[in-house]
Formats: structure tokens, sequence, C-alpha cells
């Protein structure tokens, strides 16, 4: 199969209420623009808004890793992007890089594990079979995308 791009959501523009006292957009919309990015990736996969709204099933996030690269200022446009980077029959590990829309310059990128949650119960259970077919083959259409170099980063200090 041959080598798709990541997935590219909906463009943004910084608006004036996400600028902190800095000059710059303030790191709780780093992660809404994110958020709701993947949202499209969500709604392509069959488990987006319309989805959730039947009370069947939903994603949950598991844990979020965000790294701020270059600053985003009032009215700069965002382009975002997502990879699939692993899946199995509960999560989908994604990872999404934040672009200046301007410039085409990295700003920020978000590592994020999902867990797909039967909302009845409200505990882990497995996709649905069409969405599993749908995970598998973006999987298998992005097998050969680059590893982003920030992915899988820990945070601390390191110490000599």
């Amino acid at each position: 199969m041959t080598e798709t791009a990541p997935l590219e959501c909906p463009p943004r523009k910084v608006e004036k209420a996400w600028v902190d006292l800095n000059g710059h957009m303030n790191m709780a919309y780093y992660h809404l623009i994110f958020d709701e990015s993947l949202d499209t990736v969500f709604t392509d996969l069959g488990i987006g808004w319309e989805y959730t709204q039947k009370g069947e099933g939903s994603c949950f996030t598991a844990e979020v890793h965000v790294c701020y690269i270059d600053e985003l200022k009032e009215g700069a446009p965002v382009r975002v992007t997502y990879q699939l980077l692993d899946w199995d029959a509960k999560r989908i590990h994604v990872f999404g890089h934040m672009y200046n829309g301007e410039t085409g310059e990295l700003s920020a990128t978000s590592e994020q594990m999902c867990i797909h949650v039967d909302m009845k119960t409200r505990r882990a259970a497995p996709f649905p079979d069409d969405v599993q077919a749908k995970i598998a083959s973006l999987m298998e259409s992005q097998k050969d995308l680059p590893r982003p170099e920030q992915a899988g980063r820990v945070i601390g200090i390191k110490r000599k």
C-alpha cells in the first residue's frame, strides 16, 4: 500500500481571547486545538460526535504529552495533522503536529493515548468491528511514515 500523509484537520486561527500575558497563545489553547482537531480524525474513523451520541461508546484520553516548540501569536493561522502510531482493540496511540499556517514552522506536538470506553459500564471495551477495520486500514496506510522526533519523550531533568 502507498504511504499516506498524516491526516489534515480543519485550519484554525489564534483568537484574541487565547493570548496570555506573554503575548502568545496560552498553553491551554494548544490542548484545545489538538483536541478539537482530533475530533476530525475520530469522525473519519466512525467514533466521532454521532457515534458518541448513541450512548454506547466513546474515547477517553488516558495520557497526553504536549511539546511547545514555537510561539503562536494572535491571528496566526494554525494547521494540525495527525498520524496513527499504534493501536489495539481498545486503544489508539496518535500523534499530532501543529504548524504555523503562514510560515510552515512546527509550533507544537501532541502525543496521546486514547481508550475506547463502553458508556454503559464506563469501562474500557473493544472498538466495534467496523471501527477496528478503519483503524487497521489507517495504520496500514501510515505504517511507513517516519516516527515523530518527539514521540515517546519523557519529562525529566538530566543529571550529570
